[in-house]
Parts: C-alpha cells; sequence; structure tokens
C-alpha cells in the first residue's frame, strides 16, 4: 500500500470511528450527555427515542446513548459505559426504582447529575424527575370508567409493574378512588409486570369467569393489541352504543390509541407526553451542567413543580384525558381524540 492510500485509509477510519463514538450526535461541540431508553418494544418508548435526538439538537447538547432494556443490571452498566465516557449529565428511566439506587450513588460520587423521566427513584440523588401526575392517570381512569358504567358492575384493572413507581401510583390511585366514589364497581387487579402478553392471559382467564366485565383499564399501551384481539375473540369489539361493548381506558396516548378511539374500540387514554419527556429530561440536564437551581411552583410550560421528599423535585407535566368526544367525565375534562395539541397526533 503507498502512502497516499494509508492516508486516505487513515482518514476514512477516524471519520467511522468519530461517527460510532457518538451514538447520536446533538449540537456539535456542546456539553455531552448520556440518555439511556429503558425499552424499544412499545411505541410509547419508541416515540420518545425518536424525540430524544431531535432535543438535544436543539439544546445544543451532544448525545451518548445506551438501552437497558427494561433490565436494572443492564442500567448500572450502562451507567458505567457513560462515566468512562466522560459524560456531564445522565437521563434514564428505571423501571424498577428501588434497584436503581446503587447507581444513583456512583453518580453523584462523580458529580455527574441525573434526570430521571417518567419514573422517580425510591432513594438516591436525582437533579429533577420529569414525569406526569402519575396518580391522576389512575384517578382519571376511574372517573372515565365510574361514569360510563354508572357506578355499578365489573371492571378489570391490567396493572403496570408494583416494583415500578408508576405501577404503584397507577394502581392505588385507581383503587383507592373506585372505593371513594364508586363501591358498586367490584375491581379485578392483576399483576403484568409490562407484559403484553401476560396482560391477555389474564383478561382472557377473568373474562371467562366474568362475563359480565363491563370496563379494562389498561395501565400502558403495552397491552393495547392483546386487550383487543381477545375482547375480538370473545365478540366483545363492538360499538359504544352496543349493549356489549366493553369499556376501555389505556395510558400513554400514541397513534395506535387514538385511532382506535376514533374507530370506538377504545374509549379513552391518558396522554403521557413523549415529546416533553425528551425536551425537558433534556433541557434540565443542560440546566444542572449550568449550575442552575430550581424550587417547587408553577413553570413556563403548563406544568407544576413539587417537592416529593427532601431535596427531591418533580416537574408534573400535563397529562390530559382523551376521549371520541372530548366531553367532561365526572369532574374531569377531556381532550377529543383529534386535537392537534396531543402528541400522538403530530406522529400521525
Amino acid at each position: 500500500m503507498n502512502t497516499s492510500s494509508r492516508t486516505c485509509l487513515g482518514i476514512v477510519l477516524a471519520v467511522v470511528l468519530s461517527a460510532c463514538g457518538t451514538s447520536g450526535s446533538g449540537g456539535g461541540g456542546g456539553p455531552v450527555v448520556g440518555v439511556d431508553y429503558p425499552r424499544s418494544d412499545t411505541d410509547f418508548w419508541n416515540s420518545y427515542i425518536k424525540y430524544t435526538p431531535e432535543s438535544a439538537k436543539e439544546l445544543g447538547l451532544e448525545l451518548k446513548t445506551t438501552n437497558s432494556q427494561n433490565d436494572v443490571a443492564k442500567l448500572t452498566a450502562n451507567v458505567q459505559t457513560f462515566i468512562s465516557q466522560g459524560v456531564k449529565g445522565v437521563a434514564m428511566a428505571p423501571q424498577d426504582t428501588a434497584a436503581i439506587a446503587p447507581a444513583l450513588e456512583q453518580l453523584a460520587a462523580k458529580k455527574i447529575p441525573v434526570v430521571t423521566v417518567d419514573t422517580r427513584p425510591d432513594s438516591g440523588d436525582v437533579f429533577m424527575v420529569v414525569r406526569a401526575d402519575n396518580r391522576a392517570y389512575g384517578e382519571k381512569a376511574c372517573r372515565f370508567l365510574g361514569a360510563k358504567l354508572a357506578g355499578k358492575g365489573k371492571v378489570v384493572m391490567l396493572q403496570g409493574d408494583l416494583a415500578s413507581i408508576n405501577g404503584r401510583d397507577r394502581t392505588e390511585a385507581f383503587n383507592d378512588c373506585m372505593k371513594a366514589n364508586y363501591p358498586g364497581i367490584t375491581v379485578l387487579g392483576e399483576a403484568t409486570n409490562w407484559d403484553g402478553a401476560v396482560a391477555a392471559q389474564k383478561l382472557q382467564t377473568d373474562l371467562t369467569a366474568n362475563p359480565d366485565i363491563k370496563g379494562v383499564y389498561m395501565q400502558s399501551s403495552f397491552a393495547l393489541s392483546g386487550t383487543l384481539q381477545v375482547l375480538k375473540q370473545k365478540d366483545l369489539l363492538v360499538a359504544p352504543s352496543d349493549p356489549k361493548h366493553v369499556f376501555i381506558v389505556s395510558n400513554d396516548g400514541i397513534p395506535e390509541e387514538l385511532k382506535n378511539i376514533a374507530e370506538g374500540h377504545v374509549d379513552a387514554t391518558v396522554s403521557q407526553p413523549a415529546d416533553l419527556y425528551a425536551k425537558y429530561a433534556l433541557q434540565y440536564l443542560k440546566a444542572a451542567i449550568n449550575g442552575e437551581s430550581f424550587k417547587p411552583g408553577k413553570t413556563d410550560h403548563d406544568s407544576t413543580i413539587v417537592q416529593v421528599r427532601d431535596g427531591l423535585l418533580e416537574d408534573q407535566l400535563s397529562a390530559p384525558l382523551v376521549t371520541s368526544d372530548g366531553g367532561t367525565y365526572d369532574g374531569v375534562p377531556s381532550l377529543k381524540h383529534d386535537d392537534k395539541s396531543l402528541w400522538g397526533n403530530k406522529l400521525q
């Protein structure tokens, strides 16, 4: 190989290695931050993955990314990778909110600020939690089903993972609301570990044993496909005007949910703002790197920062109830499924 060829090859290799090292870059020369994606097997998290590099570019941040695939051991290893890469901040969405504490301690020891997205760690220091009020999710689902069922009947709650603060918040709020406001409704709670196949199997069993079930609360869109399939098999996937109709409330606000609301297969969802999760997680990381601080109170983006325990702040973003008609259900207002402000409609 001649000198000219070796020089050209060296340039090519340098370009390739540089590209591989960025793992999706942001704004050219800005602070380097790490973002761990919790999973990539749901429409909601795939949307978050799409929005994250866009937000990084807007904020002038360089981005390193990993995917922990719903495994806290992988997330811990990914944290080590970020530390070795010299990141100035880390955004993560730990699905096991108790087991993440040691990784948070390691980052704190390195003075690397952390923002958690969608979930709040049970212990440990983070600069900000960016999520919506998950208790409000359960409350809104309860109010909608309570109104639709006129306070009587049976509903199935397809829970997420009770090792997650989200699963606990949604479950406790739904149960508390039902007991306080609709004592005539029986709730059949089913743990699913955010697994769609498990959710479908348990719903199938419940409908077989209780053919008078009239409502389903899915704590996330992970259960959407399986729930609709089970109802179709049992000839229950019918229009809301049909007496056999089973009322379904979901959580997430993905395009597929909005489409099913329009078609009358799903009745409501609570829209989690995937776009705002990406935007404000990185915005708070940049603020932390710049030495800024925040206090509880209203924000300039239609949310409220609350102190959930000593030293821990949570920015609770807006998460509206979405329905076919945009009506108000037992005091809870909703947006119509085709409202242009919904992130799920921006992707369609």
